[in-house]
């Protein structure tokens, strides 16, 4: 760590970014700074939260890019996260989709379609949308109402060739495909279509009125009725804002809430100061302060999102606030102003969505929130340097002197992480010796990570013993002889078989029964890791019994047995079987000796 922090100590007081590296070289940070020297620097001393220590723990070298600009490093930031995808950035959801309605008004009879993103076609997207569902409802309630067909067929080709469709007799559509349809009709639905789209039901309401006010002067009663219905349709639309208008904000109020394990962005979208719809983005607590986390949410949200209102209000200013409204400003090709109200209408609004972020995050972070209290309560009870987010525990499970086996389970964050599961054979103990047993499995566990071993690669915050202080300290001499500094506890159950305390290998006991939660996490790892040691011996201790079953039988080798059971399936299988069925996977001689064996075995006559 010191030669981390002598290098940043040689960086120049100038803008740029910093690109943070593993042992293996892979980028897992990528930050921007206004003086490279001073920022980089910070992260090699003075203490930090648990997250960032965790960070800088993993860090082993770095590289800097310097900017002529802080506009030119935040962009060179943007850049390089999207490329690298660092683990410790904050990264919104990739399966939050944007949607947009693409309409080709070149063709003779546009039609609406779903699009992802906006391409450079010439065509006029609409959005986004929150969801395709969301578009595809919007797209159906436009076109319904003012009865353009949604069939998707090529009216240049069919008009006058078929008959009307249900549509077209439900009043859900006025069947351009017949003989004498007017395209140009169609034109005109499709931008009043475009004009909903876009919020302005007011002049349509108007024209729709006029029209059938004029109609029933004119004594034209048909005619006035299918105003009056669209007119009705239209009305019903401008009720629907949410749907149909969602994305079409002029002002977006920004709200922010920290949570210790998650993190919330909420974001209402109002038009003409009217509250249309509210977004929101979980993700988990990023490891900057407020004020320079909200720069890189802010920015993820909006290249997500692909269009910027006029207005952004955001609660608290960010040290970027200038170069985000640049920024922003030259993607939209308009101008986008970013405010921090201080008092007013607008601050409330931004205490509403503040409180919105809040609700969103606490509903569902509370369970990882426990944990994460749990966890910092293990480590002040030990007397650790950070809180245990990666815990390994380990088991012996034997039945006297064969078979000895050992499992090791992994917890991070309190979830069972099977994916870093392990199981050993022990190979050299003889007899019920849980002690030495032990002591192989963690040997063997650090020999393999000494080695660069990837699936041992990762080590934990605290290693758990099922035992007590004299396992403990067994495991704690092996870890002091592999040169690895690691916590060790062991687990002492009670009378009842439940994990009542954690002991030291100096003796110290910690008890857990005064703090449910941390009984009921140490209870479970325990629990978890018995089992998956009693799992391992049982299958272990089966095999070998089948194997020895067969073994015993003169003629059967390995490769008859293998046959045997892949055509039997088991051992009781074939002791059922006649000589007849046993003659057709092995010779007839043996065949009658494994009929012989197991009917002698069993005590039938022969």
């Amino acid at each position: 760590m010191e030669n981390l922090r002598q290098k940043a100590l040689g960086l120049p007081q100038l803008p740029g970014v910093y690109i943070m590296m593993d042992k293996q070289g892979k980028v897992i940070y990528v930050g921007k700074a206004k003086q490279l020297k001073n920022r980089v620097g910070s992260y090699f001393s003075g203490a930090h939260d648990i997250k960032t220590h965790m960070l800088v723990e993993k860090i082993a070298d770095f590289e800097v890019i310097i900017a002529n600009s802080e506009f030119e490093a935040l962009v060179l930031e943007n850049s390089l996260i999207k490329h690298h995808m660092p683990k410790y950035n904050i990264r919104l959801r990739d399966d939050k989709g944007y949607q947009f309605i693409k309409v080709d008004r070149k063709l003779e009879y546009p039609v609406f379609a779903i699009a992802r993103k906006q391409e450079g076609d010439g065509a006029l997207y609409l959005g986004p949308y929150g969801s395709r569902n969301v578009t595809r409802e919007a797209i159906e309630t436009v076109c319904k109402a003012l009865q353009i067909p949604t069939c998707g067929k090529d009216f240049t080709k069919i008009a006058g060739k078929e008959r009307p469709c249900l549509h077209y007799h439900i009043g859900a559509c006025r069947a351009y495909c017949q003989k004498g349809a007017s395209a140009e009709t169609y034109r005109e639905a499709v931008a009043a279509a475009v004009d909903v789209f876009h919020g302005k039901t007011s002049g349509l309401i108007e024209k729709f009125t006029k029209e059938m006010d004029e109609a029933a002067e004119n004594l034209s009663f048909e005619l006035a009725a299918e105003k009056r219905d669209r007119l009705r349709a239209v009305q019903l639309l401008e009720k629907k804002q949410l749907v149909i208008a969602g994305s079409m904000a002029d002002t977006d109020v920004v709200g922010f809430f920290r949570g210790p394990v998650k993190s919330c962005l909420t974001v209402l979208h109002y038009v003409d100061g009217s509250l249309i719809s509210k977004d929101f983005e979980l993700f988990d607590t990023p490891l900057e302060d407020d004020p320079d986390a909200m720069s890189g949410i802010v920015r993820q949200y909006y290249e997500k999102r692909g269009v910027l209102p006029k207005t952004i209000c955001l609660p608290f200013a960010t040290p970027d606030s200038a170069l985000l409204e640049k920024l922003f400003t030259e993607k939209a090709g308009r101008r986008v102003t970013i405010l921090i109200p201080q008092r007013g209408d607008k601050l409330k609004l931004v205490e509403t969505a503040n409180i919105n972020a809040r609700e969103e995050t606490e509903r569902v972070s509370t369970k990882e929130e426990k944990t994460l209290k749990t966890l910092e309560w293990l480590q002040n009870a030990m007397n650790l340097p950070n809180a245990p987010e990666r815990i390994e525990a380990y088991d012996v499970s034997n039945t006297g002197s064969s078979d000895i086996v050992a499992a090791m389970t992994v917890f991070v964050r309190g979830k069972p992480y099977k994916k870093d599961y392990r199981r050993f054979k022990i190979r050299s103990v003889q007899g019920s010796d849980d002690y030495n047993s032990m002591r192989e499995m963690v040997q063997r566990r650090m020999t393999r990570h000494t080695a660069a071993d990837n699936k041992f690669a990762e080590l934990p915050d605290l290693m758990l013993i099922d035992g007590g202080a004299t396992h403990a300290a067994a495991v704690k001499a092996e870890l002091i002889a592999a040169g690895v500094d690691l916590p060790v506890f062991g687990m002492v159950k009670d009378a009842k078989h439940k994990t009542r305390a954690l002991m030291s290998p100096d003796g110290e006991e910690i008890g857990l029964t005064g703090n449910p939660a941390a009984f009921a996490l140490i209870g479970t790892i325990q629990e978890e890791t018995h089992r998956f040691a009693i799992e391992y011996h049982r299958n272990l201790r089966s095999k070998n019994t089948i194997k020895s079953k067969l073994d015993e039988i003169e003629g059967v080798g390995e490769k008859r047995r293998s046959d045997l059971l892949k055509s039997f399936g088991s051992v009781k299988a074939i002791s059922a079987a006649d000589v007849e069925e046993l003659s057709k996977v092995v010779p007839q001689n043996v065949a009658q000796k494994i009929y012989a064996h197991f009917n002698k075995e069993s005590g039938a006559e022969t």
